[in-house]
């Protein structure tokens, strides 16, 4: 039986990134690999809750699981989840395959600076790197001349399908997560801002935070959803709004699967995986997002046709695909093998859909007033918390 170890970060409730961890950790397990999982010590923890927690957040029930990556066992393969636990398995003490799980360019998660130079390092360190989509292998291919190998976006068919008892509502979803800056959730909010201007009887739902928030027009906030709840959600919905300003989530993917279209932006790293025919690309301001949505709400047969071609798309994609992709590369490296050149080429070929910034929105010329996004380091929590925080900071300071 081979061990693989996998170093994972610290826990994070409703964590998609940690759910795929998991997710391909299982399958190798399943497949007749002993996986040990090493999470990351954030001091929060203790060891012994560590196998029940992953269980009650994510599903997923591991035999072996272990507090912090400083005593990291002899395995034959051992993978890196996330930018600072690459260093740690380049310089693990024992021969082994040094292997990288890729889910990010986890570089532009931080302001340029030492982590983001450091991440970027990263991938320089010699391990092997399996990305989750085509982008990353891409990129990593282009800019820092590393060989990957990718596994395509795919879906839980199971969960994300289509269904026949739920109508469809005039109504957007968004993954709103004020916390994570990389899905952009102010570009997002302002976009949202506009259709409602436009088209007030829209209903708008926000999901996938705790957190509410700064929303400033009328809105249901959903908060976290289970699988089957986002499923639901999917099929009432006319349109989904995903923004990826780095590697793309697996959600817009989980739309599709569900028959729902979806309005993403414009970028490089979006153009490699997204469909035309389901997908609606647009530049990266909160005007052109808002044109592709309302597109998408005003056009009955349009939007029924780019939720039956994401559907068509996804049918090739299911969960099975994916995995075994991933577990062909796990298999040639341990064969001895290496992984083979990938060359990947874009998908997506349209020119994303753009509108006039700045637009006059209402009658009389004067442009609709929107408040501006607080972009400080309390801007996710509630305005009155907020206020509250910032005014017991300024009164220390002037005492002291």
């Amino acid at each position: 039986m081979t061990t693989i170890a996998w170093l994972i970060p610290s826990l994070l409730e409703g964590s998609g990134g940690h759910r795929t961890i998991l997710q391909h950790a299982d399958d190798l397990r399943q497949r007749g690999h002993r996986c040990v999982l090493y999470v990351e010590d954030n001091g929060a923890m203790s060891g012994s809750s560590l196998r029940k927690t992953i269980r009650q957040m994510f599903g997923f029930d591991f035999d072996d699981v272990r507090l912090g990556w400083t005593h990291v066992e002899p395995a034959e393969m051992v993978f890196a989840t996330i930018w600072y636990s690459a260093r740690f398995v380049r310089d693990l003490p024992f021969e082994t395959i040094r292997c990288y799980f890729v889910q990010d360019f986890e570089a532009q998660f931080n302001p340029m600076g030492d982590a983001y130079l450091m991440a970027e390092n990263s991938y320089r360190y010699g391990l092997y790197p399996i990305t989750i989509g085509r982008w990353m292998t891409a990129m990593l291919g282009s800019q820092f001349k590393v060989e990957a190998t990718y596994f395509d976006f795919c879906a839980d068919l199971g969960v994300y399908r289509r269904l026949p008892d739920v109508q469809r509502e005039k109504a957007i979803c968004f993954i709103y997560q004020p916390e994570k800056f990389r899905r952009c959730p102010e570009l997002g909010i302002e976009a949202l801002g506009i259709v409602k201007h436009f088209m007030p009887e829209v209903k708008i739902y926000l999901y996938g935070s705790r957190s509410a928030g700064r929303v400033w027009f009328e809105h249901e906030n959903l908060g976290l959803l289970s699988l089957e709840e986002c499923n639901r959600l999917y099929n009432r919905c006319t349109v989904g709004l995903c923004i990826s300003a780095t590697n793309p989530s697996r959600i817009p993917f989980e739309m599709m699967a569900a028959g729902l279209p979806v309005v993403e932006v414009y970028r490089e790293n979006t153009l490699y995986d997204f469909p035309e025919e389901a997908v609606l690309l647009c530049e990266p301001t909160p005007e052109s997002l808002a044109k592709g949505l309302m597109e998408r709400l005003s056009s009955q047969k349009g939007s029924e046709a780019g939720g039956q071609a994401g559907a068509r798309f996804m049918q090739a994609r299911p969960i099975e695909h994916g995995l075994e992709q991933f577990y062909s590369g796990v298999e040639l490296l341990l064969a001895g093998g290496k992984l083979p050149k990938r060359v990947v080429e874009p998908m997506y070929r349209q020119p994303g859909l753009v509108a006039e910034v700045n637009p006059r929105w209402a009658s009389g010329g004067e442009a609709t007033r929107m408040p501006l996004p607080d972009y400080g380091r309390l801007s996710f929590l509630p305005p009155v918390p907020r206020r509250m925080i910032r005014l017991l900071y300024y009164g220390l300071r002037r005492l002291l």
